[in-house]
């Protein structure tokens, strides 16, 4: 019989055109707006924190190759972040193959205001407490870095992003503080199976690993440093050496030095543990090429200036240490014609490979 034959060719045609239509790629969601945001579980419930994302977190996703975290600054403004992010991996043309991250480190606590809906995380308001992995005041057993850790193992499922290659934890002013904390000191970096780097733009302090600090001399003589906004190379003329206690007693403190963690997420980690992740896990710091002015809600406390008269000076000074005094191999870009802006930083054609990598 004739007719079997075609009907098992067309059968087979059929099935081929099947097979072989690709799968339909998810358009990214864009708009800082309720629609692109969804809540991440902690501490297994009912707590939960809202984030911004490009594409679902809880949705099989085979065309993503790459994720974005991006942590606002002070001001809890996940929606700005969100967008710098988002139109950063446009211009990077990254917008199709990346997720895009922007938790809301929410709080209602103090002189904080923000709306929280059903069982959302109220974190600390004012101070480093949530930029240096602190707990929630009213969830004592969830920390911020926590919350970080969370979105690392969602977006580390296997099941949900299949093809994913690399994530990249950013973030600017105080979430540049929050990310060269959470660098250090996350226990989740060597569990996921995807390799995670880490960018961290023009914070006001860092964790400095030991009691020394830079010399008030050559690049880090305060005329000097507020005047480095002429040149977009890195400066490297620091020395290093004791600082006198006595001129700001909490100087060496957690999160401005590893002294004195006695609660929060990294009080169990040993000094020698923080240390070794410093160094070893990769890193690049991101510096404005004039952000030398105290703007922007610039930290003048006593820790903070040990650390340098400006955030440029603070990060050269800190990233030529660990480098050259504990073997790092972290990178430092000055970023040209950048103050401290999130937007100009991470939309920077020559940053754009760094928080997008192949």
């Amino acid at each position: 019989m004739r007719i079997l034959p075609f009907l098992l060719a067309g059968t087979i045609a059929s099935l081929s055109s099947l097979i072989a239509a690709p799968a339909a790629v998810p358009e990214p969601c864009t708009a800082a707006t309720s629609a692109c945001t969804e809540w991440v579980t902690l501490g297994g419930g009912p707590s939960r924190s809202l984030i911004y994302r490009s594409h679902s977190l809880d949705t099989r996703n085979e065309s993503v190759r790459r994720a974005l975290i991006m942590v606002h600054g002070t001001n809890r403004n996940a929606d700005h972040y969100f967008t710098t992010a988002t139109t950063a991996a446009f211009l990077g043309r990254a917008l199709d193959d990346t997720v895009v991250v922007s938790p809301r480190i929410a709080s209602a606590e103090g002189s904080c205001h923000d709306a929280l809906d059903t069982n959302e995380v109220s974190w600390s308001c004012t101070g480093d407490s949530w930029r240096s992995g602190g707990a929630a005041p009213k969830n004592p057993d969830l920390t911020s870095f926590d919350f970080v850790d969370a979105i690392l193992r969602k977006l580390a499922n296997k099941s949900t992003f299949p093809n994913l290659r690399a994530i990249v934890v950013a973030g600017h002013s105080a979430g540049g503080q929050f990310v060269s904390r959470y660098e250090m000191a996350n226990r989740v970096h060597d569990t996921l199976g995807v390799p995670v780097t880490y960018v961290v733009a023009n914070p006001s302090s860092y964790a400095w690993p030991d009691a020394t600090r830079p010399l008030a001399t050559d690049d880090a003589a305060p005329e000097n440093a507020k005047g480095a906004w002429s040149t977009e190379t890195p400066h490297t003329k620091f020395s290093y050496g004791p600082f006198e206690a006595a001129a700001c007693a909490n100087y060496d403190r957690w999160p401005a030095g590893f002294q004195n963690r006695t609660s929060g997420y990294t009080a169990k980690t040993s000094d020698d543990q923080l240390k070794k992740q410093l160094v070893s896990r990769p890193t690049t710091y991101l510096l404005g090429q004039v952000d030398t002015l105290p703007l922007g809600g610039f930290d003048s406390s006593c820790p903070a200036m040990a650390q340098g008269a400006t955030r440029r000076a603070r990060g050269e000074a800190f990233v030529k240490y660990i480098n050259e005094r504990m073997g790092a191999k972290q990178a430092i870009q000055i970023v040209p014609e950048c103050g401290h802006n999130d937007r100009c930083v991470y939309t920077t054609d020559a940053v754009l490979p760094v928080i997008f990598p192949k």
